[in-house]
């Protein structure tokens, strides 16, 4: 008897992703699996385009709730899984019609004692698929540990969550954490390596992630979050393990803001900035400077010394 996957889809307002992101499921060569599409509150037409999907394909379920946050609506779909595996993905993502026979396969074979998950890589896409690029960082069978995922991710690595496949059982005592809107998916990463799972890696591009930069993790709470998921590490990390992560993060953050100094020490020694500063400097001496600038906006990019 072939086991049953059970795909987690939360969408939010991202109608013009989720039929593409519902055809890469429908397109599996592997059949035997259940589609939750859990709708968190969205007010666009992704209600219309679920619905449509469950009426030509009743492997497809769909739930409406009000706007709770990607990891409460994750953790609703977890509640209602009937799968012995898990496959999560976004509502702007795909995955490739070949991702969950490889993956099951691997799993649920006498030899995968000790493994339950499967890591396979991904590839960048923003409108067509076939003009992937690379991705944004390489992942190596060699990262897939509790330390590295603890202290390296964000820097060295970071694994988009449907580039995963999970044994269900794992999911009986992890949740997403749903007081954060970015970094849940490094808290549950965590949180699975911290357990002892094991995971079996596919060098192949099996998942496809894309780039939307009206995502979610393109706003300016992602800094809140991050500082909001370091206290919620707090909670289950024991004393040296958070007391590493401190200096870790407080070391990535000192040799960031001198890169950032760098940078911009390059720029003021500039040609194009002296010149600008020069020019600035004259308009404010015959004062035409607060002229230019509604008429050059250029110049606004300047700050002049007095």
């Amino acid at each position: 008897m072939t086991p049953l996957i059970s795909v987690i889809i939360p969408c939010y307002n991202q109608s013009e992703f989720l039929e593409e992101t519902l055809l890469s499921v429908y397109n599996q060569t592997y059949n035997n699996w259940e589609c939750i599409i859990v709708n968190d509150g969205s007010t666009d037409d992704s209600e219309t385009i679920a619905e449509n999907w469950v009426l030509k394909d009743n492997r497809f379920s769909y739930f409406y709730k009000s706007n709770s946050g990607v990891s409460n609506t994750r953790n609703y779909a977890l509640d209602r899984v009937k799968g012995n595996y898990i496959q999560f993905l976004d509502a702007d993502d795909v995955i490739n019609n070949k991702k969950l026979e490889i993956s099951v396969g691997l799993l649920d074979n006498s030899s995968a004692k000790n493994e339950k998950i499967v890591i396979s890589n991904f590839r960048m896409f923003s409108e067509n698929q076939s003009k992937s690029t690379k991705p944004y960082c390489v992942l190596t069978n060699d990262l897939f540990t509790y330390d590295n995922l603890l202290y390296k991710w964000n820097e060295t690595f970071s694994i988009p969550i449907h580039c995963g496949f999970f044994k269900a059982s794992l999911f009986e005592e992890i949740r997403f954490p749903e007081n954060l809107t970015a970094q849940e998916d490094w808290i549950v990463w965590i949180a699975l390596f911290k357990n002892g799972s094991k995971a079996i890696f596919i060098d192949k591009p099996l998942a496809l992630y894309r780039q939307n930069l009206k995502g979610r993790t393109s706003t300016k709470s992602l800094h809140d979050d991050q500082i909001k998921a370091y206290k919620y590490l707090k909670t289950f990390l024991n004393e040296d393990e958070f007391y590493k992560l401190s200096i870790v993060l407080i070391s990535r953050y000192y040799r960031t803001q001198e890169e950032i100094k760098r940078r911009l020490r390059k720029v003021k020694s500039s040609k194009p900035y002296q010149t600008g500063l020069m020019i600035k400097k004259v308009l404010k001496k015959t004062g035409l400077l607060k002229i230019s600038k509604s008429v050059f906006p250029f110049f606004l990019k300047f700050k002049a010394k007095d």
